[in-house]
Formats: C-alpha cells, structure tokens, sequence
C-alpha cells in the first residue's frame, strides 16, 4: 500500500509538470515565433529492490508509476502577419535567420529589427545582429556604416530613341538632367535644326541660365537612320568638367511624320549624392538600400540556417533558439528550397493551437485527479489497517 502512495504521487508530480508546459503554451499565444511543445508520459516500471517504500525515477529505482517523457518542439510555421515596418522580418519556409553577438550564434524564426549607432542591423532592444551570407558563404554581421551616403557620379552619356522625322525643320529635347564629378544638377536642353531637303541636322546643346554648351554638331542621317560617323557626339562643358556624348547609334530612326517627332532621352546615367531612403530584404532575400538619387545598393543575402536534427535546438526566451548538442548547420540564401523565403513587412505568429492545449489541459486535470484520489485510497486503507491493533 505504501508502494501505491508513490505510485500516486508520481501521477501528481508528473502531471503537474506537464501542465506547466502547457501553461506555458497558452500563455505564449501571442509570442511572435514561439514553438509549442508537444507534451507526453511515459511509464514507469516496478522495481523490487526499491522494497515498495521508494520512489526515485532520477536514479532508476522506483515501485512504478508515470513519469514526464519529455517535451518536443513544434516546428510547425506559425501565421505571417502583415505590417508596416521593412525591417520586420520573417520566413516562408523551414529556415532561420541567423543572428551574431561576438563569437556567439543564436537563431530566430522573425523578428523586428533596426539601424544601431554603428550601423549594425540588430534585433530590436537587443545587441544581436543579423547575419548575412559573405563571400565564402558565411554568416557574417551586417553593418551598413559604410554605405550611409552614395557618392555622386558624373553624367557620360545621353542615349536617345524614338523619331526624328526627315519632313521636321525643328525638334526640342528639354529637361535633361545631367550631374558633374560633385554631384551638382544642371538642366539641359538640346535643339535640332535642319534646312529643308538637308540630310544634315545642327545639334545645339544649351543650358537653364541660356547658355551653349560646347560647340554645335552635325547630325547626319540617310536612309532613315543616323550616319555612324555623326551617331555619337560629344558635347564637352568645360566650366562644369563635363563631357557627355549624345548618343543616337541605338533606336533612332528618321522617317516622315509631318512635323511631328517623337525623339526623346531613353537613359541619361550619372546621379547626385544619394542618402538612405529604404533598407528592406527584396524579393531574392538581399538586404538592399534605396537611396534619395534612385540607385540601389545590395548588402548582402540574408543568411538563412538549416539543420540536420532540428530536436538539437533548444528554445530561449525572446524567441531565440540555441543548439543545444552538435548538430550539422548549412547557411544558405533566401529561396533555397531547404529554407524558404525571407519576407519583409512580416512577422511569425506563435504556432500554438489553443484548441489542443486545452485538449491536454482537461487531460492532465483528469490524470491528476486519479492520482490524487490512489493517494487518497492508499491512505484510507493504511488508517484501516492501523486500526487493526487492538481488535480482536
């Protein structure tokens, strides 16, 4: 009898453990990228060195019973919630990002992150930093101090397209921006000019306060394109430090149409200094900048792990995990079928299914109640035989 009082209590003690993991499991409803764990027991055998007076499942002796079996974690995706923050971030698939503090590594499935003092992308209210992949291939942490401010380049070349038509005296090209080695706008405007039945059209360069740049060309056309001896020109501003050639050898015609042209700038390269306008993870996974002049820069690919055993990860507060025993890592980038896709403008849900925690919930209460009331029989019938004395 004194052996079922164990047998009881080993009930209590283990069911009271599983529902502190599935308190646990509620109370993370809401966590972004918090993994359920899945709660089971197991048996335990009767030993009869234990004298049915013991019970120490620790040490392997024990007078049988039940016992936690262990928790595992639900690696199942959690809900994708849309928001309004490029940095939030998340995965569509089996990965997780990597995150760096000196030499140690944590992974996470989302989270919000942001620009620190140095530079660094960090996990936000944290010094953790995101990783991404180098050029072996290696998670590194992301810094783009370097990259605050785009440097400005000179405009070389305005490519054109479309029509000059050969029955127009006159057509006006305005608005073109072009940039000098500082970075500094100025506002072209370019006018062709031909007498009627010439082949030959004067190209004249001018700028916003009036004044011609370089010295007017000559633009030749025959059989409704431009000649290639005349197809590229070079207009020189030598008070700006510009050069830029006028490029007409690539989708310029010359057929009739009235006195209507079409010709326009198709490309005019060269940009002023650019400042950070965007930092988000574009559709390919790579942490990419948008600056203010329009140019892009990449950072780097976002850098995703994978694992060979994912039962060696083990679960931290923050929605952190850590390897708990080696285990084999692969660090890949964003679409690779064996880690998904990083999304921007996301964050992960807790995975947790409220309608089995309470499943479990009801059925641990069930179990503890049983074992409370073998603690309880156990006791009465040992009062009862206590009794005995004296009887008789």
């Amino acid at each position: 009898m004194l052996g079922s009082i164990y047998v009881g209590l080993s009930g209590l003690r283990a069911y009271s453990s599983g529902l502190k993991q599935v308190s646990e499991n509620v109370a993370n409803l809401n966590s972004l990228g918090f993994k359920s764990s899945t709660v089971s027991f197991t048996n335990l055998q009767a030993e009869r060195d234990t004298g049915g007076i013991g019970f120490d499942g620790a040490k392997g002796g024990n007078s049988g019973g039940v016992d936690l079996a262990g928790t595992t974690l639900n690696f199942k995706p959690g809900e994708l919630q849309q928001t309004d923050g490029d940095l939030d971030l998340a995965i569509d698939g089996t990965g997780f990002l990597t995150l760096m503090k000196g030499d140690e590594v944590r992974y996470a499935r989302t989270g919000r992150f942001e620009v620190d003092a140095s530079g660094h992308v960090t996990l936000s209210g944290t010094e953790w930093r995101l990783a991404t992949l180098d050029a072996a291939g290696r998670p590194a942490a992301v810094s783009i101090d370097a990259s605050r401010t785009d440097a400005p380049v000179a405009t070389t070349t305005i490519t054109f397209a479309d029509n000059l038509s050969s029955t127009a005296t006159t057509h006006s090209v305005s608005d073109l921006a072009v940039y000098d080695a500082a970075g500094v706008k100025h506002v072209w405007q370019l006018t062709l000019t031909r007498e009627q039945g010439a082949t030959e059209w004067a190209v004249k360069v001018v700028d916003d306060k009036g004044a011609t740049i370089g010295e007017p060309q000559k633009l030749a056309m025959a059989a409704g394109a431009p000649v290639a001896a005349s197809a590229k020109l070079t207009v020189a501003d030598a008070a700006n430090n510009l050069s830029v050639v006028l490029d007409f050898s690539g989708g310029v015609t010359s057929f009739s149409s009235g006195s209507v042209s079409t010709l326009r700038a198709a490309k005019v390269d060269g940009h002023a200094t650019g400042t950070i306008v965007t930092l988000a993870v574009d559709k390919s996974g790579v942490l990419a900048i948008g600056y203010s002049n329009s140019e892009k820069k990449d950072v780097g690919a976002v850098a995703l792990a994978t694992f060979r055993d994912e039962a060696a990860l083990r679960q931290e507060s923050g929605g952190f995990f850590a390897l708990e025993r080696p285990s084999e890592v692969a660090y890949l980038a964003s679409a690779d079928p064996r880690v998904g896709t990083v999304l921007s403008r996301r964050l992960e849900g807790s995975n947790v299914d409220l309608s089995r925690e309470f499943g479990d919930l009801i059925l641990i209460q069930r179990g503890y109640q049983a074992s409370s009331q073998i603690v309880s029989v156990s006791n009465d019938m040992i009062q009862q035989l206590f009794g005995i004395r004296g009887q008789g």
